[in-house]
């Protein structure tokens, strides 16, 4: 047993090693990295200095045609100035639609601050091409047989004079070419992130043309964020109406194009943690899709298809519809564009990671507790509560089991003694006792074990989600999914200086040291010098660890700690047996013996 104990000890310690070493040596030097990165970007701001002209592209996308790529970065409000522009005002979003080539190049997101401080600017989401963090949904053709100039991204629309795209007022772009072709595009929003985008193509020509709609997000940078494992940040999508999950880092494509198979429906785009954008196809048209890198002129990153060509008769006319979608990746929101519009698995675009099946379920638990309560700080306490009840069996049980196991201690120590130098004879005793005494030594492992997923899941909803996003708790916790913003090592603030990251150890990781401290303490010390060791130091470890996760998640495990605590203290109770905080926080103060000489 007490070989079980220490290599079950020693799994502990490499654990907590490994867990260590990737949060400094990995997670840390990254979160740093991508603080430096946000002074570069706000210093840059403020400079806005102008470089040179825009420039088109030497090639073309593969298939796809040329131009309005930029080579240069002209600031924001002087990209959007030069070109003739359709207004977007809408609930959640405000920007415009750029009349050269219809593009969706200028949109923020209205709910959305950039810090907690309600008065910072909003979020941009889309950007020209003129400008150094460029990302815009464009739509076109591509010209077959008698098919003449098409709409594509030098193509100038013409809209009506004052035209403003509300939820309630789509507008209508116009553009007509040598070969008789006429578009009529028509531009819808809702209330929320989905524009509806209806091609009308009549032909007044004298003969038959062929052409085959197209569309691309394209994107001149990756997310200042750096990546981590958890999340997903890139390409992704699901190709065709029975499709799986696909996705594909910056670096994937990077190396080489990622081409898909041609589907029908389905959906491809581009994901960052909060914000995406997504283009849906016809889904009754078949496509070709793919994820692309490339290096000429500007270097880009870009999602595209193209569907089949589409034959139209003189003297008629054909229709196509594609939905785009560009916004915050709100969970009811997306959940009721699957549903309405018939998206395929359109839910995946949050990344839920493998524990879908539990981590989605507890978000909507949260959620029904944060419109009760209108707090996700205490949603997330209540949610630990329900999360104790459904494992309160298994908890019992894994209480018990301790319980019932110190209670057989001193007879396990006279089987040690008696058998000391027989340890088979040892083994069989210990099993007859268990036997007699119907104790399962490996039952208090279970529930640990399963509470694994759990906690992952809840890791991953405060992490992912966007309602977790500057969330508000109470006091100093203006932000749920960011650290605990004071730290010891500087007095919570009294002391004018900020420490380094890792010693960024806040008013709530302590606290969940402290009680991490507590439970350990109410079991016995471990008779092993090394084991006792770890013992003692696990709790400062872990408060170390966790002073860098996300504040939702400490106060999660402080809580959780505490429910522990009080639940084993009357199991404990129950079954009669010590309970041994006191007297272990007795032993801390109790001054030794001096040694004898």
């Amino acid at each position: 047993m007490m070989q079980n104990n220490r290599n079950y000890f020693i799994a502990i310690a490499l654990s907590v090693v490994i867990v260590l070493a990737w949060q400094f040596f990995y997670m840390n030097p990254r979160i740093e990295a991508q603080r430096k990165v946000q002074e570069a970007q706000i210093a840059q701001q403020q400079a806005q200095t102008e470089q040179q002209a825009t420039t088109p592209a030497a090639t073309v996308d593969g298939s796809l045609p040329a131009g309005g790529v930029a080579t240069a970065e002209a600031s924001r409000e002087a990209a959007v100035a030069q070109t003739a522009r359709v207004a977007i005002e809408t609930q959640d979003l405000v920007g415009s639609i750029n009349l050269t080539g219809a593009r969706l190049d200028d949109l923020k997101l209205r709910q959305y601050r950039e810090t907690v401080d309600p008065t910072s600017p909003m979020v941009t989401l889309f950007n020209p091409a003129e400008t150094r963090d460029a990302y815009f949904a464009e739509l076109g053709f591509i010209a077959g047989e008698n098919a003449g100039s098409v709409p594509g991204p030098n193509t100038v629309w013409t809209a009506t004079e004052g035209a403003t795209l509300t939820e309630t007022t789509p507008v209508t772009l116009t553009y007509t070419n040598e070969a008789g072709l006429t578009f009529t595009r028509t531009i819808a929003v809702d209330e929320h992130y989905m524009f509806t985008i209806e091609d009308e193509i009549a032909n007044n020509g004298a003969a038959s043309a062929s052409l085959a709609p197209y569309g691309r997000v394209t994107r001149y940078n990756k997310p200042s964020t750096p990546s981590i494992f958890v999340l997903h940040e890139g390409f992704l999508g699901v190709v065709g109406a029975e499709g799986s999950l696909a996705e594909y880092d910056y670096s994937d494509v990077e190396e080489e194009a990622v081409g898909n198979a041609k589907a029908t429906g389905g959906w491809i785009g581009i994901t960052d943690k909060y914000w995406a954008t997504s283009l849906i196809p016809q889904q009754t048209l078949p496509y070709e899709s793919r994820f692309s890198h490339f290096t000429d002129g500007q270097a880009r990153y870009q999602a595209d298809y193209k569907n089949d060509a589409v034959s139209i008769p003189a003297g008629q006319s054909t229709s196509v519809k594609t939905l785009v979608f560009a916004g915050a990746k709100q969970v009811p929101v997306i959940d009721s564009y699957q549903e309405s519009l018939g998206i395929p698995k359109f839910d995946l675009m949050i990344d839920w990671g493998w524990f879908y099946f539990i981590t989605k379920p507890m978000f909507h638990l949260m959620d029904y507790f944060f419109h009760l309560v209108g707090n996700f700080g205490v949603a997330i306490l209540l949610t630990t509560i329900v999360v104790k009840l459904l494992f309160f069996p298994l908890a019992n049980k894994q209480y018990a089991s301790m319980a019932n196991m110190k209670r057989v201690q001193p007879k396990l120590e006279e089987m040690k003694a008696k058998f000391a130098d027989d340890r088979m004879g040892l083994q069989q005793a210990m099993m007859a006792l268990y036997k007699e005494e119907k104790i399962n030594p490996v039952a208090g492992c279970w529930p640990v074990l399963l509470q694994i997923p759990v906690f992952f899941a809840l890791y991953k909803v405060i992490y992912v989600t966007i309602e977790m996003r500057h969330a508000p708790f109470f006091g100093w916790i203006q932000d749920l999914s960011a650290p605990d913003p004071t730290s010891l090592f500087n007095l919570f603030g009294l002391l004018p200086f900020s420490p380094p990251l890792f010693l960024m150890i806040g008013v709530w990781p302590l606290i969940m040291g402290v009680t991490m401290w507590v439970q350990m303490r109410m079991n016995p010390t471990p008779p092993d010098p090394t084991q006792a060791m770890l013992f003692n130091w696990m709790p400062v470890i872990f408060t170390f660890m966790l002073g860098t996760f996300p504040a939702g998640l400490v106060i999660y495990w402080a809580w959780n700690n505490t429910l522990s605590i009080l639940q084993q203290g009357l199991i404990m109770k129950r079954h009669g047996v010590e309970i041994e905080l006191f007297k272990n926080i007795g032993r801390m103060f109790r001054r030794k013996p001096a040694a004898t000489k």
